[in-house]
């Protein structure tokens, strides 16, 4: 299970036909600078499938910014064009659900059948939820009843940069009254909050006024990358004590400390899949034990294989994750809960 994949987006906004194989829509990229990681995508369903990834939260996102320019990924000047962006990929997702490639899961009863299915051998279709990433869309509390309605079970409050519903990624501050109002439609619905991209004062306070079910679905540590986006060892702690799991994401500048924008590359630093496991490992010694970690790669997430370990061509290769803490002496069971089990009893508990 991967419990961050940003399909839609890419789908749309970078105009990739997933159902294709991966060097078929790098080739056909040759040349193209108008968005970034182009060339360098490491996502498609038949990659996935081969990498045996067979459950993934996938997302809706459209931010809201104000800027006159703004590059942003996923950025809009508006609530209802966010809205409207969000609604394409939602509409993205049923089509290749009716096309057979994809299964949205929204209720327990289907999240053990697909699990049970796939256990056996007996379908490749991949299981998605569907998880909107940063609120800025919602222009109103009621749109949240219609994108549960439409099949949405999870829900970040912000991205990058200040929210309409709580402060984001580099920015400072705590929640304002409609960010707080929204936690309370999110608790109603019994949707999962995921706990990712807030600034620190909006994580603690969501933590605090939310009583539901959390996740951090794409985090690294702060103790081993010095920065904002990732979590200090106190979060880490509190999300422990809400039973929440955390899953490691595999940009390159999140694994590595010191890394400079448009200078360093995963090649002058040598950031290999060890490094995620170095983040793994930090949250597993902080809890005592691996029930709190999971894979949310985050891969093709605004980015390409330019931004990702050296040793990682495709989403295939997050199997060699296992391996490598095979090769640090995991048993087999932790394994299987780092694969999939932790997130998959956290749905179980959370979906309705």
């Amino acid at each position: 299970m991967d419990a961050h994949l940003d399909l839609a987006l890419n789908a749309l906004e970078w105009n990739r036909d997933l159902t294709r194989p991966l060097a078929e829509i790098r080739a056909g990229e040759t040349g193209w600078r108008d968005k970034p990681g182009r060339e360098h995508a490491t996502v498609c369903f038949p990659e996935m499938r081969r990498g045996g990834v067979g459950l993934a939260v996938v997302t809706q996102i459209g931010r809201v910014s104000h800027k006159i320019r703004d590059d942003s990924v996923a950025v809009w000047h508006s609530p209802a064009q966010a809205w409207a962006m969000t609604q394409a990929q939602s509409a993205w997702y049923r089509a290749l659900e009716e096309a057979g490639e994809i299964k949205i899961i929204t209720t327990r009863a289907e999240l053990e059948r697909f699990a049970a299915l796939w256990r056996t051998g007996e379908t490749s279709i991949i299981g998605c939820v569907l998880s909107l990433e940063g609120a800025d869309s919602l222009l109103t509390m009621g749109h949240l009843q219609r994108a549960y309605d439409s099949g949405l079970r999870a829900i970040g409050l912000a991205h990058y940069g200040p929210g309409r519903y709580a402060q984001g990624t580099n920015c400072t501050g705590g929640l304002p009254p409609a960010g707080r109002q929204l936690l309370g439609e999110i608790e109603r619905l019994g949707m999962i909050l995921d706990l990712t991209h807030l600034s620190d004062e909006c994580f603690q306070e969501a933590l605090d006024c939310f009583s539901g079910t959390v996740w951090a679905s794409h985090h690294n540590c702060r103790a081993l990358v010095p920065h904002q986006r990732q979590l200090a060892d106190e979060q880490i702690r509190a999300l422990i004590a809400r039973d929440a799991v955390i899953g490691v994401a595999l940009d390159a500048w999140m694994l590595v400390p010191d890394w400079v924008r448009g200078e360093t590359t995963p090649q002058t630093r040598g950031v290999r899949l060890a490094h995620a496991v170095e983040h793994i490992d930090h949250v597993c010694q902080i809890a005592g034990n691996a029930h709190h970690i999971g894979l949310g790669s985050d891969l093709d997430g605004g980015f390409g294989r330019e931004q990702t370990p050296c040793d990682l061509d495709t989403i295939a290769d997050t199997r060699r994750l296992l391996d490598l803490l095979r090769a640090r002496g995991w048993k087999e069971d932790d394994l299987a809960n780092f694969a999939h089990g932790n997130f998959l009893r956290l749905l179980s508990r959370a979906l309705r």
